[in-house]
């Protein structure tokens, strides 16, 4: 009796699939199983023949920007191993054809859930799993991993829930890794708009600091029910982050949360809970990348295990230079931030291709049955040396 065929055998830790293992799995790539579409290809549901379900994604012919993704994310995934990161099953490389084969994630995303039209109010306990949950995910890429790994495009979209809302991280295809001797790798800018770190929005430099200032806006939007950046709003208007600032300010003074708290939660929610995850959003998004927290930090705040000072230095944010004006060099200056996130927002707003933003119908490549509101507000940039391009799907480019 042959041995079975490597698509098949999942004993081993990562599996080889031909293309007509998944073809099979995915009933011919067919529309019926497909999840969504992403900035390199499209991602189907499928069923392997030992009725495990996954979720293949699949290159779009001839990308050579999915290629460079697909590298990056088989070598790094590859040796991710945690409860709330999304992992590979195996991968498949045959001609020109790159697929890879994650666990299937079934109960959609935090995007869905928190902004999708007409979904029931996602209650308080649900918040802070999803945000513990991908806070120890994200910590894992950032201090057990060697070298680190930074995710890259931290974003509502990209947090995948079980049907116990437990988070998982998902979507490593714009990760690098960091070299352990080096701070930081200078590199095109790719990140979802409105999660953006201003450090890295104007200048490519990019560090696990990035990341903590994009989870600083994920918590802003469970804390608030608001996305980062509403479609609907003139590009002259505020971020989330700019709006939360001083609400943040005054909520870590005063402890009076009404103006912060999403008002369909009601007073439906734990007062220390709520004040810990606040501090940890004000914490998470300071202009300064060196004065924000790791992410070790804000899982042990989230879990009560630490004084919220550890957060920051024993100075809350607000009342110093690293929550307003700077002069360091790894600190930023906010007028040139906002000016940076006026054109980034511009250049989204009055594209006549943002009507099919990068994640069309399920905004994630894992989400499925979104309403197209869900969408709304979400674009992929990506600068190389200042200059930006817009490819076919959404604002990526290959440089």
């Amino acid at each position: 009796m042959p041995p079975p065929s490597p698509g098949i055998s999942l004993g081993f830790s990562k599996s080889t699939f031909t293309y007509e293992d998944l073809a099979m799995a995915t009933d011919g790539f067919s529309n019926a199983n497909l999840l969504g579409q992403g900035g390199f290809g499209y991602v189907h549901r499928g069923m392997l023949p030992n009725g495990k379900e996954v979720a293949v994604k699949q290159l779009k012919a001839g990308s050579g920007q999915g290629e460079r993704e697909f590298q990056a994310e088989v070598e790094i995934i590859s040796r991710v191993h945690h409860k709330h990161l999304v992992s590979l099953v195996g991968y498949c490389i045959s001609g020109g054809q790159r697929l890879l084969v994650y666990e299937f994630v079934p109960n959609n995303t935090m995007e869905f859930h928190l902004h999708g039209k007409d979904r029931p109010c996602m209650d308080w306990p649900i918040r802070l799993r999803v945000a513990l949950g991908s806070a120890k995910g994200l910590a894992y890429l950032h201090e057990d991993c060697h070298p680190k790994i930074i995710h890259r495009d931290i974003k509502a979209a990209n947090i995948l829930l079980d049907f116990n809302f437990e988070a998982k991280v998902a979507d490593f295809g714009l990760a690098k890794i960091a070299s352990d001797n080096n701070t930081h790798i200078s590199t095109r800018v790719m990140g979802t708009f409105g999660y953006l770190a201003p450090e890295y929005a104007s200048s490519g430099k990019l560090t696990d600091k990035s990341d903590v200032f994009s989870f600083g806006v994920m918590l802003l939007e469970l804390i608030t029910g608001r996305r980062p950046v509403d479609s609907k709003q003139s590009f002259m208007d505020d971020s989330l982050v700019d709006w939360a600032r001083p609400l943040l300010k005054r909520a870590l003074d005063d402890g009076n949360h009404d103006s912060l708290v999403d008002p369909r939660l009601g007073k439906n929610y734990n007062q220390s809970e709520m004040s810990r995850m606040i501090a940890c959003a004000a914490a998470s998004v300071r202009h300064s990348a060196r004065r924000r927290p790791r992410m070790s930090q804000i899982v042990r705040a989230l879990e009560g295990d630490v004084s919220l000072d550890d957060l920051n230095e024993g100075v809350r944010p607000g009342h110093s230079r690293g929550f307003g004006s700077y002069s360091s060099t790894t600190d930023y200056d906010t007028a040139q931030y906002n000016d940076d996130m006026k054109k980034f927002r511009k250049m989204a707003l009055v594209s006549q291709d943002y009507a099919s933003s990068e994640y069309s119908a399920p905004t994630s490549e894992y989400g499925q049955n979104i309403s197209a509101s869900s969408s709304e507000g979400q674009q992929t940039q990506e600068t190389d040396m200042g200059k930006t391009r817009k490819s076919n799907l959404g604002f990526s480019s290959t440089s």
